[in-house]
């Protein structure tokens, strides 16, 4: 009975957490993604950055952070004054790691050699003559990001949260040491089982970080830094099998969804580390004798009992450095009893508990309903469908394989680095990223080179050559909607017939059924149309994302105010949706060689946005929509109902940042009517 209970809990943590294919796919997209960025970014910024946490390890649970780490390339923590010889102290500021003031899992950094960075200096404090980095005034950098970017931010443990729409970020600026930490050495001779040692020789060898943040109990709180094996637990975890990931992803679920529900952050004294903690222990300590779907159970009470006993004796020890006692100073005493107690109920009735998370009942009463034959199945596949598989990668990709470069020289860097990373044994998901990555630098530079072309006659002509060349990659590896700026080219390079003739095309394939808009579309139709064919064909041919205008780069005339006032607002992107832009361009277009046409088209933009009957129109991006109505009745002459359609953009939720422009636009009306009234 257990292991049949097992064998579905098992089906319906795929089709929450993923299966192992989605798993793997997302990790793929963001890694090869990360390793482009990371290639381009360390020869030309300062600072170099990585996504860590649940969603780098492969988890899209609603509620998940987005997790990030900075640190500055020119600086380098040593453990040893042996290892300076690795670095140019000229143009490296090396720090010193002085763990014999502080608790273990935690150190002092004292300076040694100093370069001129700003932020650091400013985090200068002076002890006994030394020079010392406090973590506390440290700090303030991740406050300071988010200030620049006009975000709203506080401080958590190390990290600045800021609330972007809505998902939560949480920045944490870092040192980085390229050597492992004596204080760790004991790790590496008790993976004699697990990791495998290559996997064991690939963390040594990328070392560790430094957060801000000290212990409560040190006497160096203030500038003392914790050391972060972050990049270390995120190769752990990609070393889980599927089953032992899975029961990571219970743990989560039960932690958020019992243990802690109703729990006001400050009652919390469990999190998801101390989950993840528990998981590497019982996997390292073969405490488990079968990691597989039949066992998800069993598995779970071993990782919880593991918990009950260090909640128990007061002692939680960090994976790397064992003498590292998480719970020191945070659960003992009065509160240590009654966590003790409550999780030993909860244990009693944890069956109960898990069948009753949320996400795991609607799986028993909605999808096991419907389909029994996923009641005892271990076949992945049955999880998880092809048009489903489909919509998580096209989210992945569209999150994760664009950059914000708006220059010529950045852009090509992008592309001669991908060009690298193509000679390289790659996945289909690395190549599908890629691919879609390639897309958009190649619509970039079809800009940028326009932009810039202001040469003699045989140069523009070359120049407009090679755009177009760039145009007709894009629409080879791109969405169906990245077509939309084929057309905002053509448009603006006064090819009027040519962007028609592309619009119709595009029409064709927006009207149909089978068309895949976000995570919208007609499951059946979607398959009939292309299913089983490869993932360039049904980009091109049946998927639509919303629109991307990168605000450094003039892409059409007419959104000249909006692009330069929500890049004045900090605002790197405009984002579109592509029904809205379709008809925009149409307008456009028409409104040149066909009047009459661009008065439907117009009357066809306004139903679309004010019914959205269809929800082509995203309520996240309303703003933008409404703008744009507003500027397609503004240019066709509908001066007061682009005025109402203005005020009805400010009245959206801001997240284009377009107030100042929309602001502007209303202005500029307002002057011509009350002109045109006294003219009269």
């Amino acid at each position: 009975m257990e292991q049949h209970i097992s064998l579905t809990l098992f089906g319906g943590l795929c089709s929450v957490i993923g299966t192992s294919e989605v798993i793997a796919m997302r990790r793929d997209v963001a890694d090869v993604i990360e390793a482009v960025e990371q290639r381009v970014r360390s020869s030309d910024e300062s600072m170099s950055s990585m996504e860590s946490g649940s969603q780098r390890e492969g988890f899209r649970l609603i509620g998940s952070d987005l997790d990030s780490m900075k640190w500055f390339n020119d600086h380098r923590v040593i453990w040893e004054f042996s290892q300076i010889q690795s670095y140019n102290p000229s143009r490296t500021g090396i720090i010193f790691a002085d763990c014999s003031k502080s608790l273990p899992g935690y150190a002092l950094l004292q300076f040694i050699t100093f370069i001129n960075n700003k932020d650091t200096i400013e985090a200068l404090v002076v002890r006994n003559g030394e020079y010392y980095i406090s973590s506390s005034k440290f700090r303030q950098m991740a406050l300071k990001f988010f200030s620049l970017i006009k975000y709203s931010a506080t401080l958590h443990g190390p990290c600045a949260n800021c609330f972007i729409g809505p998902l939560k970020y949480d920045q944490a600026f870092c040192f980085v040491s390229d050597f492992w930490p004596p204080s760790a050495s004991s790790w590496i001779k008790r993976c004699s089982t697990w990791p495998r040692p290559e996997v064991v020789h690939d963390i040594v060898k990328h070392g560790c970080h430094f957060v801000a943040i000290g212990h409560k109990m040190g006497n160096h709180e203030d500038f003392e830094w914790r050391i972060s094996f972050s990049l270390a637990e995120q190769k752990l975890v990609y070393s889980m099998n599927h089953c032992q990931f899975l029961t990571y992803g219970l743990l989560k679920l039960f932690l958020k969804e019992v243990i802690n529900k109703g729990l006001t952050d400050n009652d919390k004294q469990l999190c998801s580390y101390h989950m993840k903690t528990a998981v590497f222990w019982v996997i390292q300590q073969n405490t488990v004798s079968c990691w597989c779907p039949q066992n998800i159970l069993e598995n779970f009470d071993v990782c919880f009992k593991h918990i009950l006993k260090w909640v128990y004796n007061g002692v939680c020890p960090n994976f790397f450095i064992p003498e590292n006692n998480m719970f020191l100073n945070k659960i003992n005493g009065r509160v240590q009893e009654m966590l003790f107690r409550r999780l030993s109920e909860l244990y009693d009735r944890r069956r109960q508990a898990i069948v009753q998370i949320p996400l795991i009942s609607w799986y028993f009463t909605h999808v096991i309903r419907n389909n029994p034959i996923l009641l005892f199945s271990t076949n992945e596949n049955f999880f998880v469908s092809e048009t489903n598989f489909d919509e998580e990668l096209y989210f992945e990709i569209f999150n994760k394989a664009a950059s914000d470069a708006s220059d010529i020289i950045t852009s090509i860097k992008y592309l001669n680095t991908i060009n690298q990373l193509i000679n390289l044994p790659l996945s289909q998901y690395h190549v599908a990223a890629l691919q879609k990555f390639s897309a958009s630098i190649f619509l970039k530079l079809a800009f940028l080179f326009q932009s810039n072309n202001k040469g003699t006659n045989k140069f523009s002509y070359s120049v407009d050559k090679f755009a177009c060349y760039m145009m007709k990659l894009a629409a080879k590896f791109g969405f169906l909607s990245d077509k939309l700026l084929v057309v905002a080219y053509y448009y603006k390079t006064s090819r009027i017939l040519e962007a028609l003739s592309v619009l119709e095309k595009i029409r064709v394939k927006f009207a149909k059924q089978s068309l895949m808009y976000n995570r919208s579309v007609d499951e059946d139709l979607y398959i009939a149309a292309v299913g089983g064919k490869s993932w360039s064909t049904k980009t091109r041919e049946s998927v639509a994302r919303d629109v991307r205008l990168f605000n450094g780069i003039n892409y059409l005339n007419e959104l000249i105010p909006e692009q330069q006032f929500s890049l004045r607002n900090k605002k790197l992107t405009l984002l579109i949706p592509p029904f809205v832009l379709f008809h925009m361009l149409e307008i456009f277009c028409y409104r040149l060689v066909y009047p009459k046409k661009a008065n439907n088209a117009l009357s066809t933009l306004k139903n679309l946005i004010c019914e959205n009957k269809n929800f082509k129109v995203p309520y996240a991006i309303l703003d933008i929509s409404y703008q744009i109505l507003g500027i397609c009745q503004q240019v066709t002459g509908n001066l007061e109902d682009a005025f109402y359609s203005y005020r009805e953009s400010l009245r959206q939720h801001q997240f284009n940042r377009l107030k100042t422009a929309t602001l502007f636009r209303m202005c500029t009306i307002l002057y011509r009517l009350i002109h045109e009234r006294r003219m009269s």
